[in-house]
């Protein structure tokens, strides 16, 4: 009974946009996988948007700030020991170990460690009260709670996720009051690295291939000069493409159909959409994330308890990173990488932990009149 009370007070507007989104995301991989040897996909999608949707609901349930404490040190030191776990145990698919086999199931424990990690660092900045952040007592230990998961998401290897964990760094320590010349220095070290690979690309081509993975090198050629060598940019090339082909309200999918778009169902989702359903298909796409990304915002303003309000923070940091890169990456605003569209993209362990994000987003939402005020 309990339960179901709890249930009545779950933020209407936030569950609809994410059934919606959702439904959409099943369209899209049923489209993409249609006449494949992959057809009936949706299927197995139905049955995780079932289970992560109980999981959803559960996360909602109880109160949240009872993680807050003990139980994240463990909840964070689960994490790390999973990721750890991974480089002995875990599955080599496509030159890349990030998943642990589970019966038929591949869970990528990097998903898990992103929510384990915001959970803590949102526990540290809730401790500050709102006070400026300490170089040394505050701002150094949260980016070594961010360091350790990243070091063995790197080795793995997956760069998309790793960017994904240095995204939500920085906006948890911005908006958990970071002292402005601090969060300058961190932007300043970004744009060196991102300026240093740059030059090293242009001057020095082989020391940079020394440096960074192969494909990693032929994604950053991809981008920085397309035209050096087709073969490589041709999956960017063929994503726009696809996505300007389905001009107002869609075509049948040409692209799709001659499998010029690879990994259409999980990671170049958007593709599909873009093709098949149009510029209004991928409007409405963006209209529920914005929508979505709207509804979070207003939880962390009305929410009362500063560890609830951080743990939003990260959580919409971290889907708006990956909704910008995913998207970004197909239309040539950002290199191709690895990343998941949140609730579209095929994908067990990523659906499981955006959708236990959302239920901890209700939570906050559901508990907010019980927190303590601002001081």
């Amino acid at each position: 009974m309990i339960f179901l009370e709890k249930l009545k007070k779950l933020d209407k507007a936030t569950l609809f946009i994410i059934i919606c989104l959702n439904v959409i995301g099943t369209v899209a991989v049923y489209g993409a996988t249609v006449g494949t040897k992959l057809e009936g996909l949706h299927k197995n999608s139905m049955l995780l948007i079932a289970l992560s949707m109980i999981l959803m609901l559960l996360a909602a349930s109880f109160d949240y700030r009872i993680i807050f404490g003990k139980p994240i040190y463990i909840l964070y030191a689960f994490g790390i020991g999973m990721l750890a776990y991974v480089q002995f145990k875990g599955e080599n698919i496509n030159g890349a170990v990030r998943w642990l086999s589970i019966g038929s199931f591949q869970l990528q424990p990097s998903e898990l460690a992103k929510i384990f990690t915001i959970l803590l660092v949102a526990h540290m900045l809730s401790r500050k009260q709102g006070r400026k952040l300490r170089l040394i007592q505050d701002v150094v230990p949260i980016c070594l709670v961010f360091m350790i998961p990243v070091l063995f998401i790197i080795k793995q290897p997956d760069l998309g996720t790793a960017l994904v964990f240095v995204g939500v760094l920085l906006s948890m320590l911005w908006m958990g009051n970071i002292r402005l010349r601090y969060m300058l220095i961190f932007l300043g070290g970004v744009i060196l690295i991102i300026g240093a690979i740059v030059w090293l690309y242009y001057a020095d081509n082989a020391l940079l291939s020394k440096v960074i993975k192969p494909h990693q090198m032929a994604r950053i050629q991809t981008f920085l000069d397309p035209a050096s060598d087709p073969d490589k940019s041709w999956h960017v090339k063929n994503a726009m493409l696809a996505i300007g082909s389905g001009s107002l309200a869609g075509d049948e999918g040409f692209f799709l159909e001659q499998g010029y778009i690879p990994y259409a169902y999980s990671d170049s989702i958007f593709v599909v959409i873009g093709e098949k359903y149009g510029f209004l298909g991928s409007a409405v796409l963006l209209l529920l994330y914005f929508c979505l990304v709207t509804r979070l915002i207003n939880i962390v303003i009305d929410s009362k308890d500063r560890a609830g309000a951080y743990l939003v923070i990260g959580i919409t940091a971290m889907l708006v990173f990956q909704i910008f890169v995913n998207i970004g990456m197909h239309i040539g605003l950002v290199p191709l990488t690895g990343i998941s569209l949140p609730f579209i993209s095929y994908g067990g362990s990523s659906l499981i932990t955006n959708m236990l994000a959302i239920g901890l987003v209700l939570n906050v939402k559901m508990h907010r009149e019980e927190n303590i005020p601002l001081p």
